[in-house]
């Protein structure tokens, strides 16, 4: 089969690497225009976009799906079927055309976590497994008739980078059983099903900075999950002495507390921590606004404060 692959960042070139290595025959990649970055506000193009000129493969990178130069561009590929990993929502114009349709990887168990952040959502929400979906697009996003899916375990202190990479994993594999499932005919695409008695419908819409601003009135468990589940991006943060404070990884207690909520103390070389209302969140990994991340110690051995509440026992 001729496939167009459309994907942007990291966790689809997993899947584009394993088509390609599976003998597939991935005939142009369309990705996200090149975006200015950093200090420099240079021009940065897409993991996607560096991997498929290491291969050789054309690149089409439209500002808008729907203009007439591209839709004509992509028609002339003559593609059997479209992939997409971690793009954008597509017009049915786009999704429509090849002859078998267009196949999209998603980084949930459907119909559970529909929307643009799924790995995030099912780690804040405490979930023990998540799993990836390959499915065919239709026109209501995420809710197109499933093909495959395969599960996989969330660790109580998977953060939701651990679980980007296993489902970037095990999706890609997916994704090629899939493939070649279409091309012999033996699929059996399935309708989204309706919930058993008792669950409830979860979505996984765009995270926003205001989202990862901690409420240390929370039990610590939804702390400690948010924590994980916005680690390493966009991050968990709090105040640290009138300065904004990334947390990346902590450990939680679940104990009596001895301290106001929300207030910090710590023996000024080893530990850092943050009262909830039933227990406390222990810094491991942080950064302070204007610094780099680094470990609790390092961080310690190099802040002074003024305040007699982080350095009270």
């Amino acid at each position: 089969m001729r496939i167009i692959f459309m994907g942007t960042p990291e966790f689809a070139v997993a899947s584009l690497d394993a088509l390609l290595e599976a003998g597939e025959d991935v005939v142009a990649v369309v990705t996200a225009p090149d975006k200015p970055a950093g200090r420099g506000q240079k021009l940065q193009q897409s993991a996607v976009k560096t991997y498929a000129i290491s291969r050789g493969i054309p690149v089409l990178q439209p500002m808008k799906l729907r203009d007439p130069q591209f839709l004509s561009n992509l028609k002339s590929l003559g593609a059997d079927l479209q992939v997409v990993v971690a793009f954008r929502m597509l017009p049915e114009v786009v999704w429509n055309m090849p002859p078998l349709g267009t196949v999209n990887l998603h980084a949930s168990l459907l119909p559970q976590y529909r929307g643009a952040a799924p790995i995030n959502h099912a780690v804040i929400n405490g979930e023990t497994e998540s799993g990836v979906t390959t499915f065919l697009l239709q026109h209501e996003i995420d809710t197109g008739n499933i093909l495959f899916t395969e599960k996989v375990a969330i660790g109580p202190d998977d953060t939701a980078g651990d679980l980007h990479d296993k489902l970037m994993a095990v999706g890609a594999g997916l994704l090629v059983r899939t493939v070649k499932a279409l091309a012999a005919g033996k699929t059996n695409p399935t309708p989204q099903g309706r919930l058993a008695p008792g669950d409830v419908l979860k979505h996984a819409p765009k995270i926003f900075k205001e989202d990862g601003k901690i409420d240390w009135n929370r039990p610590v468990d939804d702390v400690y999950n948010l924590i994980r589940g916005l680690s390493p991006y966009p991050t968990a943060y709090t105040e640290l002495d009138g300065q904004v404070l990334k947390i990346f990884r902590a450990t939680k207690e679940k104990t009596a507390v001895n301290h106001p909520v929300g207030t910090y103390f710590t023996d000024g070389t080893s530990f850092l921590k943050f009262a909830c209302p039933d227990g406390y969140i222990t810094i491991q990994e942080l950064q302070l606004a204007g610094k780099k991340r680094m470990d609790i110690q390092a961080f310690l051995r190099g802040y002074r404060s003024d305040s007699v509440t982080i350095f009270s026992q």
